[in-house]
């Protein structure tokens, strides 16, 4: 516990940041007084401390969802829709502004802070078009006898838990389709970057959302908090992205209130370079795939597996690439590859690159921590990686480039898919039929076959076995907070 004033909004370039929860519409100190502090990655300063909400602010946070269901779930669809839409506008108008809050608050670099910011808007966009479209249907029984009538009425009170590494996009993707379907929500942003949360959320109020239609808790006794909350009767719906671990415990949680439930978990993304492969275009996709965020993604191409054929070129090559990126603050305009976001990260990247250096894998590039004040690692280029290193089977979370050589496709894919995870895939080939082939093969939710960028809010974005249940984004996303409702009718 710590005891920062949160009176007074955090001035960042212009833009007001409330530090308090916003329970009802209204911004509230914590019911027990405590503030809990956000530290800048770049530098392990202190920002600003904000509130540090208690169980008490937890059960006030679903009342005030829970009272204002009725009137959000009868509102129409169109004025939903119209809200959502000036949550996009009043975005892009501060896109700037939410940027630099989520360098330096998460430490990534301007130039990824501007592009979550673009994608995390455009979910606004996306689902003040999808509101208008909740569809139902209806048709005859196969006796003849009756009308089935479908309807997709939203499920209620929505619990959403974001992690630190997209803070915008990860609220936006849930926030946005939970209102468009006539839900409200109890946001729980993490710890570590909460600032960029409260941000959106005052935005959404610009924006005309109604009192208690969205509510706002940052704690930093999440497990205490989250457990009454959870086993509330008037919470229907979970949606949780982070680590496997954690989703399994939340999981356990959700069945004794038999809640729907989203998990976005961990991944261990393959990343497929063939002899065929265009190289410039696999090297660009493999700086994106693993670059983005510094590699602090959950889609990160975490096992690189290029073919005998070209294996030393393309290493080569992306270990020039890796090599000359600028580290720096996240808030320098300058800077390509920012810190990780804490000390931890920072000694489990350099344990998984000791490991696989000590079991005769060869570094093309970094490979070691860097001294001095804030939490940097450099981009790192490992080679000839055994299959046995951890950072084969483990989730690396930073600025690593892993990589494998193999001969044949059959090899390859059981490679990639000898793993817990099934999140993202990334597939190089010129050849079209062999690309298909490949993707259809890959247990993943998701392929980018000839490119490094998989995430779109038009595409459902999802895994299969230890990563996840569910999907964002998409018409999909949208029914995920629904119920689907039955009605036999005669005629």
């Amino acid at each position: 516990m710590t005891l920062l004033s949160t009176h007074e909004p955090l001035n960042v370039n212009g833009l007001a940041v409330p530090r308090q929860l916003l329970i009802a519409g209204s911004w509230q100190h914590a019911a027990g007084g405590d503030t809990v502090e956000v530290i800048n990655p770049s530098d392990a300063s202190v920002i600003t401390g904000i509130a540090d909400a208690d169980v008490e602010d937890g059960l006030a946070a679903v009342d005030a969802a829970a009272a204002a269901f009725p009137d959000w779930a009868a509102t129409a669809p169109r004025r939903r829709a119209e809200i959502l839409n000036r949550c996009f506008e009043l975005m892009t108008e501060r896109s700037e502004q939410l940027a630099h809050l989520i360098s330096l608050e998460n430490g990534k670099a301007l130039s990824d802070a501007r592009g979550e910011v673009a994608y995390a808007a455009e979910f606004f966009r996306w689902y003040s078009e999808e509101a208008v479209r909740i569809i139902g249907d209806v048709s005859v029984s196969p006796s003849g006898s009756n009308r089935i009538l479908v309807q997709h009425p939203p499920i209620g009170v929505c619990v959403l838990i974001t992690p630190w590494n997209f803070p915008a996009a990860m609220a936006t993707r849930k926030l946005a389709p939970a209102l468009a379907a006539g839900c409200t929500a109890v946001l729980k942003p993490a710890t570590l970057t909460p600032l960029t949360a409260l941000a959106i959320a005052q935005l959404m109020i610009d924006a005309g959302t109604p009192a208690g239609v969205v509510n706002v808790i940052t704690t930093s006794k999440t497990s205490d908090v989250m457990t009454p909350i959870l086993a509330d009767p008037r919470v229907r719906k979970l949606s949780f992205t982070g680590s496997t671990s954690v989703g399994r415990h939340l999981l356990l949680q959700a069945a004794d209130n038999v809640l729907k439930t989203s998990m976005e978990l961990g991944g261990n993304a393959p990343f497929l370079v063939f002899d065929d492969a265009d190289l410039d275009l696999a090297l660009d996709g493999a700086m994106i795939a693993k670059m983005r965020n510094g590699g602090q993604a959950c889609t990160a191409a975490n096992r690189i597996y290029v073919q005998r054929g070209v294996h030393d070129e393309f290493a080569r090559r992306l270990a020039e690439r890796m090599g000359a990126l600028r580290i720096g603050p996240g808030t320098d305009p300058d800077t390509e590859v920012g810190p990780l976001v804490d000390e931890a990260s920072v000694r489990k990247v350099d344990s998984l690159v000791r490991d696989a250096v000590s079991q005769g894998a060869r570094l093309l590039a970094g490979g070691k921590a860097i001294d001095g004040t804030g939490y940097y690692y450099p981009p790192t280029v490992v080679t000839n990686v055994p299959l046995q290193a951890r950072m084969v089977s483990e989730e690396i979370f930073g600025p690593v480039a892993s990589i494998v050589p193999f001969d044949s496709e059959d090899e390859v894919i059981a490679a990639a898919n000898d793993s817990e995870y099934g999140l993202a895939a990334y597939v190089f080939t010129e050849d079209l039929r062999r690309g298909l082939r490949v993707s259809e093969r890959i247990e993943s939710g998701m392929v980018a076959l000839n490119r490094g960028l998989v995430s779109d809010p038009a595409a459902p974005f999802g895994g299969v076995k230890q990563s996840g249940l569910g999907r964002e984004g998409a018409h999909q996303g949208l029914l995920d907070f629904t119920e689907t409702k039955y009605i036999a009718l005669d005629w």
